[in-house]
């Protein structure tokens, strides 16, 4: 399993809600968390990219990075 690491002020916030029950850093959590999640996808994307073993699956790759990035189809390669 690999380790994820978070900002200071997302563990702040969750050692807050789950050790003193303030349930009012609930968005904030939530907010911290999808950002996380979004960045990992898109190192994922990016790895499937760079690591493709063949032209097919590294342009699709490619693409679906450029696509989440919001990179338009006008300023792409």
């Amino acid at each position: 399993m690999k380790n994820v690491q978070i900002s200071e002020d997302l563990f702040i916030a969750l050692m807050k809600y789950h050790l003193l029950e303030i349930e009012e850093v609930q968005p904030e959590i939530k907010k911290g968390l999808m950002d996380k999640l979004d960045s990992i996808s898109m190192r994922l994307l990016y790895s499937q990219y760079k690591t493709a073993p063949t032209e097919e699956e590294k342009e699709k790759a490619r693409k679906e990075y450029l696509d989440k990035r919001g990179v338009p189809d006008s300023f792409r390669w």
